[in-house]
């Protein structure tokens, strides 16, 4: 049976553009994985690693014009973002270049022996050594900072473990390109190209999780196709790390106080973070918490109006368009959902952006207006207006793990005044990031930053975003009473590599 084709397709219009590559066979997705494991001796070097993350970045500057013109036609997100995006993706090379020069990832603990102590101490001396290959699943919404060379795939470098990326078929024309980058940097410093393989295909994903080889996993996308692939990773003879992004609903309380104080800055605000990139953004508010009255309805007032003069957009292919239309209709028919401005088609190949309303007492229990608290992924959020600090709280024990959560307070409420504090603690057991007074839509690269949270969120309490995305790709090991001439040279007394190592309990810098 001969392989499928892989097609660029154009959002757009919805038809190919050109055939790309096939779906990678078993055996195949078996010799590019063996490649990757072949080539695991060439990033041991750490100068030669940050070298090449670096050049990754350069080259992947040099190409910025192809690249961009070959992602906005696969993905229709339009230059300015992409040129944006692509800009993150370099920085955050650059950024992994950094952490690996530092050397403070590989967690360097030296007890020295102590036979005062009870029970005696040996000579034991520990850091933290790659896993092995790295799957890396790319995600639809960011071709480049969540694709191939991207957050999972830079960290895992970093770490000092080979990559496979399995390409997401709505930019196949772009993996390849950004693969041929990568591995042209590779060459550069004497690394194998096999250090990035690539295979495109439904069934090459999910040969790629079971191949004895992969030693992790990184995914970003649906909760359907993230749990399926995180079953499968712990079902394996030998289970191995699934570091999942699947999903959330990004919930947002705005306080009666706050509503009063600057109704229509935070429907315009809530309009523009929930619309963004046509709603595609895995941290869009979902859910928003307003108070029924007068202070509620100004907000509202403002959501439609701000909402109603967003222009329709593409989604990233026809599937997630329809999806989008078919999930917005049936939570519109759902009894008490209300629609001020009415979510939907918009031309044959685009949609408009909307939003419905509904009494927060409807989500306060179990029933069919749990799908409302479901991400629908595209441009509408949901407005549960509630009665009284009890209805809130009641919703939000029923959420699930999420991204993010947001509390909007009035001055007064930051300042320490009022519930903010209690809704503060109220939002932190459901989401990674918490934030006051602003919008979801924007992960910075950042050495504080953490994007994940609990499941459904994400299936691991790791984060896909900053510095310290690398510790997912690496495992501790310690020697004890090893001899000093069999020692990895970061585990030495003499420290030649000047690493940050804490020794006897005290921190050496």
């Amino acid at each position: 049976m001969a392989a499928a084709p892989v097609w660029s397709v154009d959002p757009r219009t919805g038809k190919q553009r050109e055939q790309v590559a096939v779906e990678a066979t078993a055996q195949e997705v078996d010799t590019v994985v063996r490649a990757a494991h072949a080539t695991r001796g060439s990033l041991a070097d750490r100068a030669v690693r940050a070298a090449f993350l670096r050049t990754a970045a350069d080259k992947l500057e040099a190409a910025k014009e192809q690249l961009v013109e070959v992602a906005d036609a696969e993905t229709a997100l339009g230059p300015v973002r992409l040129n944006g995006e692509l800009a993150r993706t370099c920085y955050q090379l650059r950024a992994f270049a950094g952490i690996v020069d530092e050397g403070a990832f590989l967690d360097v603990v030296i007890n020295h022996p102590d036979d005062t102590a009870t029970p005696p101490i040996p000579d034991l001396r520990r850091y933290k050594v790659p896993l092995g290959v790295v799957a890396v699943y790319s995600a639809s919404n960011f071709p480049f900072a969540f694709s191939v060379a991207g957050g999972d795939t830079a960290s895992a470098l970093a770490a000092g473990n080979p990559v496979v990326v399995k390409a997401h078929p709505d930019h196949p024309a772009l993996s390849e390109l950004v693969a041929k980058v990568l591995r042209t940097a590779a060459a550069a410093h004497g690394i194998p190209e096999g250090v990035l393989g690539l295979v495109h295909g439904f069934e090459a994903g999910v040969e790629l999780i079971k191949h004895p080889l992969v030693a992790a996993a990184g995914f970003t996308g649906s909760i359907r196709g993230g749990r399926a692939l995180f079953d499968a990773a712990a079902a394996r003879p030998v289970p191995i790390p699934f570091h999942g992004e699947l999903g959330s609903l990004n919930p947002v309380v705005v306080t009666e106080a706050a509503a009063a104080e600057r109704a229509e800055a935070i429907g315009t605000g809530l309009a523009g973070s929930m619309t963004l990139g046509v709603g595609q953004f895995c941290v869009k508010p979902g859910l928003v918490l307003v108070p029924a009255g007068a202070a509620g309805d100004g907000l509202v007032k403002s959501l439609t109006d701000a909402v109603s003069a967003t222009e329709a957009g593409v989604l990233l292919d026809h599937r997630m368009r329809d999806n989008f239309i078919a999930g917005v209709a049936e939570r519109a028919e759902l009894p008490e959902v209300e629609s001020p401005v009415t979510p939907g088609a918009g031309s044959e190949h685009t949609v408009s952006a909307g939003f419905l309303t509904v009494p927060a007492g409807r989500l306060a229990a179990a029933g069919d207006h749990d799908l409302l608290l479901e991400e629908c992924f595209g441009p509408v959020t949901v407005v549960a207006r509630y009665e009284d600090d009890a209805e809130v709280r009641a919703v939000l024990s029923r959420l699930p793990g999420n991204l993010t959560a947001t509390v909007q307070l009035s001055d007064e409420e930051a300042a320490g005044q009022g519930r903010g504090g209690e809704i503060l603690a109220e939002l932190t057991p459901l989401a990674g990031r918490v934030l006051v007074n602003g919008w979801p839509t924007g992960v910075a690269v950042a050495a504080a930053q953490h994007h994940g949270g609990p499941y459904p969120a994400t299936t691991s309490t790791s984060t896909s975003v900053g510095g310290t995305a690398i510790e997912r790709w690496l495992r501790p090991v310690v020697y004890q009473n090893a001899p000093v001439a069999l020692l990895p040279a970061e585990l030495r007394d003499e420290n030649e590599l000047g690493l940050p190592r804490r020794i006897d309990g005290r921190l050496e810098r």
